[in-house]
């Protein structure tokens, strides 16, 4: 079972970046949607089970930061290559900067 996850911290404010909309997609499909919880996280997204191929996360940040946010939009794009794996791709967000990597 393919399970991704998604964590989201406010770097500046030193919290959770909670509310947060995440779309898990494919090939310009819409497979799942999710929104962070109090502690920033989604803590699944998508089928049971994706197929190995190139996929994309995109948080609508602008929810979060709000109009005048630098980043409106952020998007993650990863390749999946064991459909068995845990996938979690954290996020950390300032207004005018954003990290992410392969997280545990």
């Amino acid at each position: 079972m393919s399970l991704v996850t998604t964590h989201v911290l406010d770097a500046a404010a030193g919290r959770p970046a909670a509310g947060i909309p995440v779309r898990l997609e494919a090939r310009g499909t819409v497979l799942a949607r999710g929104l962070t919880d109090d502690d920033g996280r989604v803590r699944e997204l998508g089928p049971e089970r994706l197929d190995p191929g190139v996929y994309r996360l995109v948080f609508d940040t602008a929810a979060y930061l709000g109009p005048d946010g630098f980043f409106p939009e952020i998007i993650v794009s990863f390749r999946i290559t064991d459909p068995e794996a845990h996938h979690h791709i954290p996020i950390l967000l300032s207004p005018f900067a954003y990290s992410t990597y392969r997280g545990s």
